[in-house]
């Protein structure tokens, strides 16, 4: 362990109660109090060494020497680093350690206690031990946790910073080409016997460092440090495995319900602090999925599913379903499918026009029928909001739907569990429906469905009209072609009445339509002449428009 001796006297301070006195059986003139705990010394030793307290005792001193007293409450580090700073004033022994520099640093910034005053001050010598400590990996760790108790103060001084980019650099750095035990736990390198030569026991050989040596240094952490040090190994090219298999030991020391799931008893280990609230843990758990890497297979799927039974042990979640993950794991997959799709784009023609990356497409397409058919399963979920619907919904490209009757039964299942949704919220969402898509038994349904706007209804009746009539023109160029035909092939030719048979229903299928068209195309003559008389009417009638407004809403 790293430190480094200061002073040459002997203990010069005793205890009575709350308050130090000093033994040198001068009496005291000046009183420092901080919280609770009380400071009988002189001022001489004081103002020699801090330009603060020698700003404060000036200020406070009078013509007949009455005793001043000083209120340090906020000092960083508080009565224990005011303590050493006494001794430091006064030349007393003391130990500068990885446990203690970070604080009297903090408190030697605030009090002031720099070369002004004379060489061989606090802060310089402070300064040069941290400096010093830096280059051990477990005396770093050390220092990094004390500074949670001054954290403003050391994240002015930078001190925070320093500490987090030497951990990062050490770790990102492969132990084994400089085969140096870095760890200041249980994980240094470990020695063993080689096996007898002629008699003679050879020297002890090293065995080599694992990569996650240092997991468990850096696992005390908080959680805010915690993160910053993980985005440092990753700006200094870790390996993501790594860094994802840090996080995995971090969130099973820290998070309860993974100790549960995992049935182990580490959680904690050592302290005595209550058990975090759920809230707290949701909290916990939601940042460290931010944490994990995004690269494939990086983290273990199993660690994953772990993770998905925590979030739904915790409720973390809205609705019945758990919709924010289904997004996340959506999200994921289609920007790995952009990825692959921009490294390959020389065999792309065009957005859907595949070349060589059929399995791409394929795969996509797979994944759009299973979106479409999560959609269908969480549309009854009343507390579904919008939103969530049409964003998810909006993830897959239409060109990745061969057939739209997937997404059309999502959209008319939510359109049933949510009546209460506007006009324009369900044209919003029935524009992801591509209507040409739609199947000969999903355009039967569509045309009937009241749930629809009625701009989508004439859609689909539009684009199945069009589709009976090409169809039909289809099969009056087969029936030329096979009446001119020469070398008929028998197996193929249709008879007159099956032909003529289902040329007859085709056209009663298409009068149909037409009908119904025509129908609707008097309806919304109808709407459009209703409108304009009552436009009229308000115009002679009622001059203020508010009114009018409100009967139409009516």
């Amino acid at each position: 362990m790293a430190f480094l001796r200061l002073g040459s006297k002997s203990e010069a301070f005793h205890l009575e109660g709350q308050t130090w006195h000093c033994k040198s059986g001068l009496p005291s003139d000046v009183v420092v109090k901080i919280g609770e705990m009380s400071y009988k010394l002189h001022k001489f030793p004081l103002m020699s060494r801090s330009r603060l307290l020698e700003k404060r005792i000036s200020d406070l001193s009078g013509a007949d020497g009455a005793i001043c007293t000083l209120q340090l409450d906020d000092i960083p580090g508080g009565a224990k680093a005011f303590e050493l700073i006494a001794k430091f004033c006064y030349g007393v022994k003391m130990e500068l350690t990885a446990l203690n520099v970070v604080g009297l640093r903090c408190a030697a910034e605030y009090l002031k206690m720099d070369e002004e005053l004379g060489e061989g001050n606090l802060i310089a010598i402070t300064e040069g031990f941290l400096n010093k400590i830096f280059g051990n990996w477990a005396e770093t760790v050390k220092a990094l946790k004390t500074c949670e108790e001054v954290l403003p103060f050391a994240e002015e001084l930078h001190i925070v910073s320093r500490c987090i980019n030497s951990l990062a650099t050490k770790a990102c750095v492969d132990s084994n080409l400089f085969n140096w035990p870095v760890s200041g736990s249980n994980n240094t390198e470990s020695t063993t016997d080689s096996a007898f030569w002629n008699g003679i026991t050879s020297t002890h050989k090293t065995q080599p460092v694992v990569d996650d040596w240092w997991y468990e240094d850096v696992a005390f952490l908080s959680l805010p440090i915690y993160k910053r040090l993980i985005q440092a190994v990753q700006l200094g090219g870790m390996k993501p495995e790594r860094v994802s298999g840090s996080i995995m030991f971090y969130a099973k020391r820290h998070l309860d319900v993974l100790s549960i799931l995992l049935e182990t008893n580490h959680v904690n280990s050592g302290s005595s602090a209550s058990v975090p609230s759920e809230a707290d843990q949701r909290a916990f758990l939601e940042e460290i999925l931010k944490l994990l890497p995004n690269q494939k297979g990086a983290t273990l799927t199993k660690f994953l599913i772990m993770l998905l039974r925590a979030a739904m042990i915790l409720h973390a979640r809205e609705t019945l379903y758990d919709i924010e993950c289904f997004q996340r794991i959506l999200d994921h997959f289609m920007s790995m499918d952009q990825a692959v799709v921009a490294s390959s784009s020389p065999s792309l023609v065009e957005e859907g026009q595949l070349m060589e990356g059929a399995h791409s497409l394929t795969s996509l397409a797979m994944v759009a029928n299973l979106v479409d058919a999560y959609l269908a399963d969480v549309a009854p979920d009343a507390n579904l909001k919008f939103p969530k619907f049409l964003s998810l919904a909006a993830a897959i490209p239409d060109y990745a739907r061969p057939l739209a009757d997937g997404i059309y039964r999502a959209i008319d299942v939510y359109l049933k569990a949510h009546p209460w949704l506007t006009d324009a919220e369900r044209e919003q969402v029935c524009r992801l429906m591509n209507c040409q898509k739609l199947s000969l038994d999903a355009s039967t349904h569509a045309a009937q469905n009241e749930r629809l706007p009625l701009r989508v209804i004439v859609q689909v009746l539009f684009f199945e009209q069009l589709r009976l009539r090409t169809s039909l023109s289809g099969w009056f160029f087969i029936s030329d072609n096979l009446e001119n035909s020469q070398n008929q092939n028998e197996n193929l030719v249709l008879t007159a009445p099956e032909r003529g048979g289902s040329i007859d229903d085709v056209r009663e299928r298409l009068s149909e339509l037409e009908t119904e068209c025509r129908t609707m195309r008097r309806e919304i003559h109808k709407l459009r002449k209703t409108k304009k008389f009552w436009d009229i009417f308000f115009r002679r009638k009622t001059p203020h428009k508010t009114l009018k407004n409100q009967i139409l809403l009516v």
